[in-house]
């Protein structure tokens, strides 16, 4: 749900979990190219995040589930919305690719994802990487105190549905701290006075979701990776943000 903003401690120790986590994406970046194989993203990630003193926040998430998820990073490519799973696929001139990379250093988890084109791609896949790195702009913009949770959720849909896109229903954003997924739950659409009131010292992982001609999604057999249910492009864009008692701190940036 939070923490103590007067803790330097902790408040240091998210700051570093999120740094991290920007550090890797920025890693991924470099390294996203046609050929690569997206198992071969993962071992860069995990050794990163490891050389770093830190640890994977999703591989083997959650503990005790008959299916954890077995990877560093979810590497979801075109379709593939969230949570794909790391594997011998080869990246191609014109795919998009989303990397949502979680670490946990010294008991605190920071979180983040961000959607790369890989070489050249089109118009169509580099206006929605536009739309869905603005929606969570947008939806920043409105994490401060005394604000609803649902001001942020309204401002990502109406920026999303404004421009003709689609936000997802199934998957939100959430509380971040000790635990990976805490409350409350950030969804990416709704009215703006639902949800809890924003307080200082509230973390939070803010995370647009869209999709290009409708919201409804579904799951492949791996019972992880979640796809459009047309087959179109998404795109996926997060960070961490610690709410303060001006403009939100974001955590998962350089």
């Amino acid at each position: 749900m939070g923490i103590d903003l007067k803790d330097e401690e902790a408040l240091q120790r998210m700051r570093e979990a999120g740094r991290i986590v920007a550090e890797v994406l920025a890693l991924m970046e470099e390294r996203i190219r046609p050929g690569i194989t997206t198992a071969e993203l993962d071992a860069i990630a995990e050794a990163w995040i490891r050389r770093r003193g830190a640890k994977p926040s999703f591989l083997g998430y959650p503990p005790g589930s008959p299916r954890p998820f077995p990877a560093t990073i979810c590497a979801s490519v075109n379709e593939e919305l969230v949570h794909g799973i790391p594997g011998p696929r080869r990246l191609e001139e014109g795919d998009i690719i989303t990397v949502d990379v979680g670490a946990f250093y010294r008991g605190y988890h920071g979180d983040a994802a961000r959607t790369f084109p890989v070489g050249q791609v089109s118009e169509e896949a580099l206006r929605l990487m536009e739309v869905t790195r603005g929606a969570l702009e947008a939806g920043i913009g409105q994490a401060v105190v005394g604000h609803r949770v649902g001001a942020i959720s309204h401002a990502i849909q109406r920026y999303v549905e404004s421009r003709g896109y689609f936000v997802t229903r199934q998957y939100t954003g959430h509380g971040i701290g000790r635990h990976l997924h805490e409350e409350p739950q950030v969804l990416n659409f709704g009215p703006p006075y639902r949800g809890p009131r924003l307080r200082r010292g509230m973390t939070l992982c803010i995370e647009p979701m869209v999709l290009i001609g409708t919201e409804r999604t579904r799951v492949l057999r791996d019972g992880w990776t979640v796809v459009s249910a047309n087959g179109k492009l998404t795109a996926h864009f997060e960070d961490a943000i610690a709410i303060t008692d001006g403009e939100p701190e974001i955590l998962t940036r350089l």
